[in-house]
């Protein structure tokens, strides 16, 4: 791996060239001394069929990640449970935490993230991040900033319950 001038992360190939996996302003150090590079992480995420958008977070006092994803088949996940809340109460139902976050690890480890890459805990958002509260751009970028303010306050709590051994 290795950083180019303009602020691009890129590695080698195979076959010499360079391949962009990430921008530098992106990367963050994890408690332990571990570089993240949350978008190529985010990237794998969204691989899992539950969510339609995530936004992975984590910084320099704590070893772990969080994730706040949006719903795409929490209603399915409910129905098979015998669950009749409505979506917004499922989103702070703990076992639909606990099912969101283990779907989301388990297609991290298909993805070949490595543990620190794994997420401790997730908040579930009823509602998709939009250009109305300003957390993403016109071309559908989350603002990382604004996402953290937004979210400060979960953030918070999520790292909170992750080190008491909850969601």
């Amino acid at each position: 791996m290795g950083y180019l001038s303009r602020g691009d992360i890129g590695e080698w190939q195979p076959n010499g060239a360079m391949k962009v996996i990430d921008r530098k302003k992106n990367i963050f150090k994890l408690s332990h001394g571990e570089y993240v590079a949350v978008e190529s992480i985010e990237s794998k995420y969204l691989q899992c069929p539950l969510i339609t958008s995530i936004w992975v977070y984590g910084n320099s006092f704590e070893s772990f990640l969080v994730a706040v994803p949006h719903r795409k088949a929490l209603e399915d996940w409910a129905a098979e449970h015998h669950l009749t809340d409505d979506y917004k109460s499922l989103c702070q139902n703990l076992k639909a935490r606990k099912y969101i976050l283990d779907e989301l690890n388990s297609t991290g480890r298909k993805q070949q993230l490595q543990g620190f890459e794994l997420l401790k805990a997730v908040h579930l958002e009823p509602n998709p991040f939009d250009i109305e509260r300003d957390l993403m751009t016109p071309t559908f970028k989350l603002k990382i900033p604004q996402l953290l303010k937004y979210y400060k306050d979960r953030v918070e709590k999520l790292y909170s319950e992750a080190n008491g051994g909850k969601v």
